[in-house]
């Protein structure tokens, strides 16, 4: 049991990246029926501004001998950076989303791949291909529960991913911004005869996106903290794919699909092997039933059987016209 719960404190960690990233995909494509492919980029342009942001941060307070706590430069590192990438996302939405959208959904899709190339290209160029690595901000503190190991930063980022998830879900339902992308989801081609602008929302939802992948980029930082300019590939495509099985344009689902992804990939290389003799040179090496390298195809291959039974997602509705947020 202890071995068990080591890992659902692990997996809650790298769900926790999985579920804001995924956020995006799906609050884009409830509101505008497209998948932003950039959102991945995004991600990395957060953990970069995030970066730039705290350094600023740290090389202020050392000038001015202001002794501020690490905690609070953490904060107002995420507050900053959320903020700035989310205009970066709206100009994303404007450049390269917005001339497209009564295009096929083919032309969004090669936009947005095209749109991904060019961030990471551009942070080659005005930085180089050389790695960055993120101010410890955060003294690693180990605490021994039970038997489980658990850091103060894994602490930090479940909770401060859950606390984003919940500030987001009350401001989609409670406020006058979040009923009209709530509408918007709804019917997409009403709403504008009701006097709400499509522009307005779907710059608001690139934003809202772009934000939670920013966090996304600092909490991911904060426990892996080397940044390259291609670190948002592979974990934004994994986002995709969580924001596909909790169902397109659910956010519930998205979040929920995001945690189910890092419990997915961290317990299926954790499996024990009940063939330790038998197989002891093939694909079951002991003490574990899979190899590490095989961790996203078994992992993918869960998910594709997950979709065999719910194609459209444990939250997703068979209408694609009738999305709700």
């Amino acid at each position: 049991m202890t071995f068990f719960f080591q890992n659902v404190v692990n997996a809650l960690q790298w769900g926790s990246f999985y579920a804001l990233i995924a956020l995006g995909y799906s609050m884009v494509y409830g509101v505008l029926l497209l998948f932003n492919f950039a959102h991945g980029d995004i991600f990395m342009v957060g953990a970069y501004i995030g970066f730039f942001v705290v350094s600023g941060l740290l090389a202020v307070a050392s000038m001015s001998s202001l002794l501020l706590p690490n905690w609070l430069l953490l904060v107002l590192g995420i507050i900053f950076a959320m903020f700035l990438t989310s205009f970066v996302g709206m100009l994303v939405e404007r450049v390269g989303y917005r001339p497209l959208r009564a295009a096929p959904r083919a032309s969004a899709a090669i936009t947005g791949l095209m749109i991904g190339i060019i961030l990471e290209t551009g942070n080659l160029a005005l930085l180089g291909a050389r790695r960055v690595s993120f101010p410890s901000l955060i003294a690693t503190t180990t605490y021994n529960i039970g038997g489980v190991s658990i850091t103060n930063k894994k602490i930090t980022i479940v909770l401060v991913s859950l606390l984003l998830m919940l500030v987001l879900h009350q401001f989609v339902q409670r406020t006058k911004w979040g009923m009209a992308m709530r509408a918007t989801a709804f019917d997409f081609s009403v709403v504008p005869l009701m006097g709400v602008s499509i522009n307005t929302i779907a710059a608001l939802t690139f934003g809202l996106g772009s934000a939670l992948a920013a966090a996304a980029g600092i909490l991911f930082s904060v426990a892996y903290p080397v940044l390259d300019p291609y670190m948002g590939i592979t974990i934004g495509w994994k986002a995709f794919v969580a924001a596909i099985l909790g169902g397109r344009g659910s956010i519930l689902g998205a979040a929920l699909a995001g945690f189910l992804m890092g419990f997915i990939e961290i317990f299926v290389v954790v499996i024990p092997n009940p063939f330790p003799t038998m197989f002891p040179f093939s694909l079951f090496p002991a003490p574990y039933l899979f190899p590490s390298t095989l961790r996203d195809l078994v992992a993918f291959s869960i998910i594709l059987l997950i979709l065999t039974f719910k194609p459209h997602g444990l939250f997703g509705e068979a209408h694609t016209a009738r999305l709700r947020l």
